[in-house]
């Protein structure tokens, strides 16, 4: 199975090995290119590699989640940043129905960072569980940018089963949601 799309996996350990440095700058371009509100843009990204720091940021994982040791040993960590008050808006007029469009946005630079990573031989996992707060004070992160999530980056110490997925039947509705 050569298609990122199906082959990509929730990754939680890691082999101890470096991610060079031009598959992180693959990784990146494609977050870059990742379609916006408006094109404007909101995601910023911080590259976390210092183990120091990602042993902070792992403590401030909830209790039990089973990403906290990869997100303490794994080579890289990114924190996927966004602005709230930017995407969803027009000249500071919330224009959809919610408040955190942003929230999409970096679900689509997400997707791009995870497939493009599974395309080059790596493994992520997207983190979501943890002391947001805590995280972006250690992070340094802005007024007016909310860290969202953490995606782990490494090469695969395992590859986990495909797990089972509904069929395009049972979610795809043609015309009105006929449930």
């Amino acid at each position: 199975m050569d298609d990122p799309i199906k082959q990509r996996r929730s990754i939680r350990r890691f082999q101890d090995k470096e991610i060079e440095s031009e598959k992180k700058e693959k990784i990146f371009e494609a977050a870059r290119w990742a379609p916006s509100w408006g094109n404007l843009q909101c995601v910023e990204l911080v590259v976390v590699e210092d183990k120091g720091m990602q042993k902070q940021l792992a403590a401030l994982l909830a209790p039990k989640n089973p990403a906290t040791r990869c997100v303490a040993l794994a080579p890289v960590v990114v924190a996927l940043c966004g602005m709230p008050i930017k995407s969803g808006y027009y000249r500071d007029k919330q224009v959809t129905r919610y408040s955190s469009w942003f929230m999409y946005d970096l679900g689509i630079v997400s997707q791009n960072i995870c497939l493009k990573a599974c395309e080059l031989g790596l493994g992520s996992v997207i983190v979501g569980s943890f002391d947001h707060q805590q995280a972006e004070t250690l992070l340094k992160i802005p007024a007016g940018c909310e860290l969202v999530s953490l995606i782990v980056l490494g090469y695969p110490d395992h590859i986990p089963p495909t797990p089972k997925r509904k069929t395009v039947a049972e979610f795809v509705h043609y015309g009105v949601y006929d449930g």
